[in-house]
C-alpha cells in the first residue's frame, strides 16, 4: 500500500469514527465503534510488531527509527481511541462489549492528560527518565574512560566475592538515579491527572483495576499470598544469612539480622542464585550436566527447540506452524547485530509466531526454550478470540504459563526423552531445590514491594521528600535487606531499578511466581501424579493437556478467576502449591537453622548501612 493510499484509508476511518461520536450514543453505535477500533488496532499492532522484530533481529540506526515511529503511532492512536470511547461510558452494554471497553481503557499504563501541552510534557518526562537509566554508567574513581553499564555490573556482582568491591559496584550504580527524582515526581503528578480524567482516583488504582477486582481488594490479595510464603522465605533468609556471615564475617553480620544488599549476587538482591556456590550443601549425590550431554551429542539450537515442541505435542497440542521454523531467530547472527535476549513473538496475532533467542546447548537454555514456547502456545490458543481478548487472562498468566511448563523439566522427564539414563536419588533433590529457591523464593518479596512503593507514591501517601525512606522501609519489611552504604533523601534508589523509570508495572512478576506453581500442581493432579510435587512432570498427559488448552483458549475473554478455575477448579490464587513444592527443602532448612533466630528486627533508620 502506498503512503497516499494508507493516509487516505486512515482519514476515512477517522471520519467514520468521528461521525459515530457526533450521533447520540447507542449500544449499536458502541458496537460499531469497537469493531472499527479493533480492526484499526489490529493493523497498528501488526505493523509495530513487524518493525520491532526487524529492529531487534537486525539492529541499525534505520531500523531503530522505524520501530520507534511505529510504536509511537500505536500509542498515540490507542490514547485517542480511549478518549473517544468515553462517550459510551454511561450506556448499559452487553457484558462482552463492556469488557472490551474496559480493557481498551486499561491498556494505558501511562494515562496522559487531555491538555496537549501536559500530554507532551508527560511523554518527554517519561522519555527522559528512560534515557537517564539507559545511559547510566558506573565510573570507577570518576574515571570516565573506564565506565561500565548495568550488564557488566550485573556480571561483576554475580562473580565477585570481595565485599568492598561489591559495595563499590552497588553504590556506583545507584548514583545514576538522583537526577531522576524531580522528574519522577512530576511524572507521577501528570500521570495521575490522566488517570483521573479516565475516571480513576490515581494511576495506582488504574493499574490495580486491571485485575478484575476493586483496587483495595487486589492489594489485600497480594498481602494474603505473601503471608502464605513468608515462613519459607524467612527460613531461606536465615540459612543464607548464616552462610554469608561464615564467608564474609563482620561485613555480613548485623545485630538486627538484616542482610547487606550487595552480598547476594544481584544488584537489587531480587534473586540469589548467583551465590549458590557460597550456600550449597557440603555434600550431595552426583547429578547430571545437560550441557555436557548436549555437547557429546552435538545437539544444535533447532534440536533443542524441537525438544520443547515435542513436550507440547505430547500434551495434545498441534506442531508449531511451518513459518515458525522459517522466520524464528534461533542462533546469534554472524554478520550483523541482534538482541539475543530470549523472547516469544506473536507477529500477526494469528499463526505467525516466532522465537528470538541465541540458543546455547546448556541446561538454562533448554529450560528457557520450554518457557518461551509456553508463550507461543498461549498465543496460538487464543488467536480466534476478538482482538482485545487476544491476550492472557491477566499479565501474570503469560509469564506463569511458560514457567509452569519449565517446572516439568524433572529428572524423570529427562530420562523419558532419553537425555539421561538414571534418575538421581531423592537426596539429590535438596541442592536442586535450594538453587531453585534462590531464584524463585528470594524474588517474591521484591516482586511485591516494587509496586507497593509506586502505589504509595501515586496515592500521595509517600511524598517526594520521603521517596527513599519509603523504599528502604519496604525493602527492610519484606526482604530483610539493608543498603550496602548509608542512604539519604539525596538518593533516589527506586530509580536504579529499570521498571521504575520505564514505568513498567511489576505486580505481574509476583503473580506469575504464584500462578506457575498453582498451574503446575493442577496439571500434575489431572495427570494422576501421586508423588512429591517437585518430581512431577506432565509430559505425555493428554488429560492435563486438555485442561491446560481449555484455559489458554479463553485468552482475556473472561475475568482471570474464571480462567484459573478452568484449569485448577479454584477461582482464588493459592500459594500453598509453592509450599508443597519446596516441602523437602523447607524441612531441610529448618534443620540447618536449628538454634538460629529467623527473621529480623526493624532498624531505627532503614537507610543506615550498619
Amino acid at each position: 500500500m502506498t503512503q497516499l493510499t494508507r493516509s487516505a484509508t486512515l482519514a476515512v476511518l477517522a471520519f467514520s469514527i468521528c461521525s459515530l461520536q457526533a450521533a447520540t450514543p447507542t449500544v449499536a453505535g458502541a458496537k460499531a465503534f469497537m469493531d472499527k477500533a479493533e480492526a484499526e488496532l489490529m493493523r497498528l499492532n501488526i505493523s509495530q510488531a513487524r518493525a520491532d522484530w526487524v529492529n531487534q533481529t537486525f539492529i541499525t540506526d534505520d531500523t531503530e527509527v522505524i520501530s520507534a515511529a511505529e510504536n509511537e503511532r500505536l500509542i498515540a492512536r490507542t490514547t485517542e481511541l480511549v478518549k473517544e470511547s468515553r462517550q459510551f461510558d454511561k450506556l448499559p452494554l452487553p457484558a462482552d462489549l463492556r469488557r472490551k471497553f474496559l480493557l481498551l481503557k486499561l491498556s494505558l499504563t501511562m494515562p496522559a492528560p487531555s491538555d496537549a501541552k501536559l500530554r507532551e510534557e508527560l511523554t518527554q518526562t517519561s522519555v527522559g527518565l528512560g534515557s537517564t537509566y539507559g545511559k547510566g554508567k558506573y565510573c570507577p574513581d570518576e574515571d570516565t574512560s573506564h565506565c561500565v553499564g548495568i550488564d557488566d555490573l550485573e556480571d561483576r556482582m554475580a562473580k565477585s566475592r570481595d565485599p568492598k568491591e561489591l559495595a563499590r559496584y552497588w553504590a556506583g550504580w545507584h548514583k545514576i538515579a538522583p537526577p531522576m527524582r524531580e522528574k519522577y515526581a512530576r511524572f507521577a503528578e501528570l500521570s495521575n491527572q490522566g488517570a483521573r480524567e479516565l475516571g480513576f482516583k490515581d494511576t495506582g488504582v488504574l493499574w490495580r483495576s486491571y485485575y478484575d477486582m476493586p483496587a483495595d481488594q487486589f492489594s489485600a490479595e497480594m498481602e494474603r499470598l505473601w503471608a502464605q510464603v513468608e515462613p519459607l522465605y524467612k527460613e531461606l533468609h536465615a540459612y543464607v544469612r548464616t552462610r554469608l556471615v561464615a564467608k564474609y564475617g563482620a561485613a555480613a553480620q548485623r545485630p538486627d539480622g538484616l542482610i547487606p544488599a550487595h552480598l547476594l549476587g544481584n544488584m537489587w538482591s531480587q534473586q540469589w542464585d548467583n551465590i549458590f556456590d557460597l550456600v550449597a550443601p557440603a555434600a550431595a549425590p552426583p547429578t547430571y550436566d545437560l550441557g555436557q550431554i548436549f555437547a557429546e551429542r552435538k545437539t544444535d539450537a533447532k534440536a533443542i527447540t524441537t525438544y520443547g515442541e515435542a513436550f507440547f505435542k505430547s500434551l495434545g497440542f498441534e506442531p508449531l506452524p511451518p513459518n515458525f521454523w522459517k522466520r524464528s531467530m534461533l542462533v546469534k547472527p554472524t554478520d550483523h547485530d541482534a538482541v539475543c535476549h530470549a523472547s516469544a513473538w506473536d507477529i500477526d496475532l494469528d499463526q505467525d509466531v516466532r522465537l528470538k533467542m541465541c540458543i546455547h546447548s546448556t541446561t538454562d537454555d533448554f529450560a528457557t526454550v520450554h518457557h518461551e514456547l509456553g508463550h507461543l502456545y498461549y498465543d496460538l490458543s487464543y488467536r480466534k478470540q476478538p482482538l482485545l481478548f487476544r491476550d492472557s487472562a491477566n499479565d501474570g498468566f503469560h509469564e506463569a504459563i511458560g514457567d509452569a511448563i519449565a517446572l516439568s523439566i524433572t529428572p524423570e522427564y529427562l530420562k523419558t526423552i532419553g537425555l539421561i539414563q538414571t534418575v538421581p536419588p531423592p537426596a539429590a533433590d535438596i541442592p536442586i531445590l535450594l538453587r531453585k529457591a534462590l531464584e524463585k523464593i528470594s524474588f517474591l518479596p521484591f516482586g511485591l514491594l516494587v509496586d507497593k512503593w509506586r502505589w504509595q507514591v501515586f496515592s500521595g501517601e509517600t511524598k517526594p521528600e520521603g521517596y527513599n525512606a519509603a523504599w528502604w522501609a519496604l525493602r527492610e519489611k519484606y526482604q530483610g535487606i539493608a543498603p550496602a552504604v548509608d542512604r539519604s533523601e539525596g538518593d533516589f534508589d527506586p530509580g536504579a531499578k529499570y521498571h521504575i523509570p520505564a514505568n513498567t508495572p511489576y505486580a505481574r512478576y509476583f503473580l506469575a511466581a504464584i500462578y506457575q506453581f498453582q498451574f503446575y500442581r493442577a496439571m500434575c493432579r489431572e495427570a494422576g501424579y501421586k508423588g512429591p510435587l517437585n518430581r512431577c512432570s506432565v509430559y505425555g498427559s493428554k488429560e492435563a493437556g486438555a485442561k491446560f488448552a481449555a484455559m489458554l483458549s479463553l485468552g482475556k475473554s473472561k475475568p482471570w478467576p474464571e480462567a484459573l478455575k478452568q484449569l485448577t477448579g479454584d477461582d482464588k490464587l493459592d500459594a500453598s502449591a509453592i509450599v508443597e513444592y519446596f516441602a523437602p527443602l523447607l524441612e531441610w532448612l529448618k534443620q540447618q537453622n536449628a538454634g538460629t533466630k529467623t527473621g529480623w528486627t526493624v532498624a531505627a533508620n532503614p537507610m543506615k548501612a550498619q
